[in-house]
């Protein structure tokens, strides 16, 4: 049994579910208190990998961050390496495709908060970046997490927007989803029985501890 696409998956949703957490909860905070020209806008495009098919959302970030263009070649200069067809790669896939998930809910959580407790913040004299810090996310947490769990889920089973940006390179990009498809490509359905197994528990798994953290948090 080869677990190299286990583990890379686990890597990779690790590493995407925590840029999205950060970037999606930035983002929630950004759009539930600011109000700015564009807002609307900015909402459209952080929902697009929801309705999106995910081999579309591949097609977009492979012109958007593939060799030859401003972030690829960046990103080569800084790190020696390409994005595209390389693990960093399936993080980025994995990170656009989870992002909706984690920002869409803090933002509902966000917007929940009672506005008369954050003013009562505001009256003691705390600065806006306190107010956020002890007032809204604490009492936001609950909702923040879930979106994170969410986020997470879809980071570990993202296929579409992953073969696309990082390709199905044995011991390089392949993951455990892109695993499945080859081994059913190949005819082999035992493989492919025992690795979507494999995927279904780990994410359980990923979901029961997520959830125990959440509880823990309250």
């Amino acid at each position: 049994m080869d677990w190299f696409p286990l583990l890379l998956s686990l890597r990779v949703a690790a590493t995407a579910t925590a840029l999205a957490a950060v970037l999606g909860i930035g983002g929630g905070y950004l759009l539930a208190k600011g109000r700015f020209r564009g807002r609307g806008l900015l909402e459209a495009l952080a929902s697009l990998p929801i309705v999106l098919p995910p081999t579309v959302l591949g097609y977009y970030l492979l012109v958007l961050c593939g060799n030859d263009t401003v972030v690829g070649d960046t990103w080569q200069n800084v790190t020696g390496q390409p994005l595209v067809f390389t693990p960093a790669g399936a993080v980025l896939a994995a990170t656009v495709a989870s992002l909706p998930f984690c920002l869409r809910t803090a933002r509902a959580a966000i917007e929940s908060v009672d506005p008369r407790l954050e003013q009562a913040a505001r009256t003691m004299g705390l600065p806006e970046w306190q107010v956020a810090a002890r007032v809204t996310l604490p009492l936001a947490r609950r909702g923040i997490i879930a979106g994170v769990a969410l986020g997470c889920a879809r980071a570990l089973g993202d296929f579409g927007a992953t073969v696309m940006v990082a390709g199905n390179i044995p011991g390089q990009t392949q993951t455990m989803p892109i695993a499945v498809y080859d081994a059913v490509q190949a005819g082999n359905d035992d493989r492919a029985a025992l690795l979507a197994i494999i995927l279904s528990l780990v994410a359980v798994a990923v979901l029961i501890l997520v959830n125990r953290f959440s509880r823990n948090a309250l």
